[in-house]
């Protein structure tokens, strides 16, 4: 019998302010859009986004995902992405590398809308 094979999980973030989100995950973060979707012109956004081998789902439909999750992303360096986070916001985001997290060096970010991503620099 053959096991099947997996493929990435697309975390489904939830966003309470679609130009809220476009700031942070397009022009701070520099995530792009790959689609948007909506039932009709007044309701709520559902949009994946990508950066590198990054890929994110974010929705503002009610029940789509929980605010405060935490997204583990890997990142080959974590003070570069500190420094690029730092210089393109002003957001008071206040990113900060932590050496001794476990697993690597990480840099966490909250998103406006309480979801954690941690960018871990695997050792």
């Amino acid at each position: 019998m053959t096991t099947p094979s997996l493929g990435s999980a697309v975390p489904v973030l939830r966003i309470f302010d679609e130009q809220l989100a476009r700031r942070f995950y397009l022009d701070v973060l520099q995530f792009e859009t790959v689609w948007e979707h909506r039932f009709e012109p007044a309701l709520p956004l559902y949009t994946r986004i990508r950066r590198d081998g990054a890929v994110l789902d974010l929705s503002g439909h009610h029940g789509d995902g929980t605010p405060g999750s935490l997204v583990l992303i890997p990142c080959a360096d974590v003070e570069a992405l500190q420094s690029d986070v730092a210089s393109r916001s002003d957001m008071q985001l206040r990113p900060e590398v932590d050496p001794d997290a476990p697993g690597g060096p990480s840099l966490y970010l909250t998103d406006p809308f309480g979801n954690t991503l941690r960018f871990i620099e695997a050792s």
